[in-house]
Parts: structure tokens; C-alpha cells; sequence
């Protein structure tokens, strides 16, 4: 998964309440270092209530 900021529809928006704010301590330009087993991983950790969902929603082209 390639996780692009400057691309997301809610940056701004929702940037407090997303686990990429979490792992860099804010918003950030491109995030390319989540893999399938990771991102996994994240939703256990958002579902479990310890850290946020990603909040992510891509612009179109």
C-alpha cells in the first residue's frame, strides 16, 4: 500500500485522528513502507481501540 498525503481528500481534515500521524508524529508527503502484513497488522491495533484507523481517501487520477 502506498500511503500518499498529498493525494488524501481529509488531509487536514482528519490528520489527528490517523494512524500515519501516529508513526510520524504528522502528516507526511508518501509513506511507501506499508506491506499487506502490516497493514493488517494496523487494523488489528485500530480495532483494538490502540492506535487510530488509517483515514486515508484517495483523489481521484
Amino acid at each position: 500500500m502506498i500511503i500518499d498525503c498529498d493525494r488524501c481528500e481529509v488531509r487536514g481534515a482528519a490528520c489527528a485522528d490517523c494512524v500515519v500521524s501516529v508513526l510520524l508524529d504528522g502528516p507526511g508527503p508518501r509513506v511507501e513502507v506499508v506491506d499487506e502484513a502490516q497493514e493488517r497488522a494496523l487494523d488489528v491495533l485500530a480495532r483494538s481501540g490502540l492506535v487510530p484507523p488509517l483515514r486515508l481517501v484517495r483523489r481521484a487520477g
